[in-house]
């Protein structure tokens, strides 16, 4: 049985050569966060303790796209990188999900 439109798991945004995947989104997140770290004056150590993360290695994972910002952390992430934690999310959506950031955001994106 052939589904409506609206339930059509395939339908969005199909990915061509110039879309971005997922790992190099992250990348780009990456690159924003690393550059709002050094902004703020902070080591990858130091941003790992005031975080109270077990390992600094987890920045450097995040900052090269191997990892991502847990959500639950991102406003202690924003407060440390001083920048507003609604910004930070956001930002973040949009490279985390960029499809999600379009549906939340097009509207004022026009």
């Amino acid at each position: 049985m052939k589904r409506p439109r609206h339930q059509d798991v395939s339908a969005g945004q199909p990915k061509g050569k110039g879309a971005p995947d997922a790992r190099e989104l992250r990348k780009q997140a990456g690159d924003w966060l690393k550059q709002r770290r050094a902004d703020a004056g902070l080591s990858q150590a130091d941003l790992a303790m005031r975080l109270k993360l077990k390992y600094y290695t987890f920045i450097s994972q995040v900052e090269n796209g191997f990892s991502r910002v847990p959500t639950e952390l991102m406003g202690a992430w924003a407060e440390e990188l001083g920048v507003e934690q609604r910004v930070f999310a956001r930002h973040l959506l949009m490279y985390y999900e960029p499809e999600l950031h379009r549906l939340l955001f097009r509207a004022e994106n026009k």
